[in-house]
């Protein structure tokens, strides 16, 4: 039995790179030539998208813009130590079963008639009763983008699950039979590289290694997304962000912690970054005690132009 998700009623995809970059900027994301092209062949070719780098270079983000640009739900799999097929797949509601089942044996017990076990068995496995996770959820919605954030937490068997849904874009369900995408799910897959994802998974992927900005770049993000932050405090911002980058913190900053970093600032009242504001907003960007202890005692350094 084939059960095919129904075709979504979705808008053509941008016709290029620069088609694609200019739908991304729209949303609030600055995509590179490099980044707009690989997601573009990504979605022309049916591959994945296998994106890597240190956290906080807008890997996520892409998936969540990428959602916005086309018009489709974002469904996000947040892969952990220890995840396996049945919690990206599906699972089967077993107290709305046992109900169910109790149900019918009260009805035929009123009745005087016996179970039939087939009938019983079958309406037990019926997909009233079905609870898709994630990847079964993308298949059966048509257009959608798939999310599988940080796959290098993931074991290797889950890798080797993901190799035939990936390939496929369909699962069996033994009761209820095949489920195909009628439109492939836009696969993103993140990595930040704890550990070496296999060849066999990056194969069927676009690869893509995403850096943190330039300063130039970040100001622009910070405009984009923030346009009133003021112009001398986002450069000034961007500017301690770059050198924290280079202090060897714990966590470095990302660009979701130079927007929040921005956005505090902005919050308490601070129109330049200085040696007191800096101070009082410090956690919106650092993260760990022994980080923040550290640049507290070096930010008269840090915001030196």
């Amino acid at each position: 039995m084939n059960h095919s998700a129904p075709t979504g009623a979705s808008g053509a995809g941008p016709g290029s790179p620069a088609e694609l970059a200019e739908a991304l900027r729209s949303t609030g994301y600055l995509a590179d030539d490099g980044l707009a092209t690989a997601t573009f062949l990504a979605m022309q070719m049916n591959r994945p998208l296998f994106c890597e780098g240190e956290p906080g270079t807008g890997k996520t983000a892409l998936a969540q813009a990428l959602a916005e640009t086309l018009g489709a739900p974002l469904i996000r799999l947040q892969c952990h130590d220890g995840i396996d097929a049945g919690q990206a797949l599906y699972d089967w509601d077993f107290p709305r079963q046992l109900l169910h089942l109790r149900a019918l044996e009260a009805a035929a017990g009123v009745k005087g008639s016996g179970l039939d076990a087939d009938m019983v068995e079958a309406s037990l496995y019926d997909e009233r009763f079905l609870l898709a996770r994630p990847i079964l959820r993308a298949l059966r919605t048509s257009p959608s983008v798939l999310l599988i954030d940080e796959i290098d937490r993931a074991d290797d068997e889950f890798e080797a699950f993901l190799l035939e849904v990936l390939t496929e874009h369909a699962v069996t369900i033994p009761e209820i039979g095949e489920i195909r995408a009628t439109t492939p799910p836009v696969v993103v897959l993140t990595s930040n590289r704890t550990r070496e994802v296999h060849d066999a998974l990056k194969r069927r992927c676009l690869y893509l290694w995403l850096e943190h900005p330039s300063i130039e770049r970040e100001i622009e993000i910070l405009h984009s997304r923030l346009p009133e932050v003021p112009e001398r405090l986002a450069a000034a911002v961007a500017r301690a962000v770059q050198k924290l980058r280079n202090a060897d913190l714990i966590k470095p900053p990302g660009v979701a912690e130079t927007l929040d970093w921005a956005r505090a600032l902005m919050l308490v009242g601070a129109r330049h970054l200085d040696t007191e504001s800096a101070a009082r907003t410090l956690g919106a960007v650092l993260k760990y005690r022994e980080d923040a202890d550290r640049v507290h005692s070096q930010l008269d350094a840090l915001l030196a132009s």
